[in-house]
């Protein structure tokens, strides 16, 4: 049996000019902690300052928190600067974005 999410990516295939109001009820404790895991353990803190090891620790304590935001549309992502980076070896430049939040 075809998970939601994997049902919404079959119907976006489907009906490419179908426009989704939202997603947000997808987004459930199992798939927040699958995901988490998912995180490589060598990464960069986030601009939070916390690891992965630390923010898998403290799952329980914001999980209901960041659901709540989530479900009901009140989480904002924090503003991105965007930077321009020389590529290496060229007269080009990429952009990268830059949380404002550090």
């Amino acid at each position: 049996m075809a998970t939601g999410l994997e049902r919404v990516a079959a119907k976006a295939r489907s009906y490419p000019k179908l426009r989704f109001t939202s997603l947000a009820h997808h987004i459930t404790p199992a798939s927040l902690c699958m995901n988490l895991n998912k995180i490589p353990h060598n990464t960069s803190p986030g601009v939070d300052g916390l690891t992965v090891e630390e923010t898998k620790k403290d799952f329980k304590r914001w999980l209901q928190q960041t659901l709540t935001s989530i479900h009901r549309q009140g989480y904002k992502a924090p503003p991105v600067k965007r930077a321009w980076i020389p590529k290496p070896g060229k007269k080009e430049k990429r952009h990268s974005g830059c949380s404002l939040h550090q």
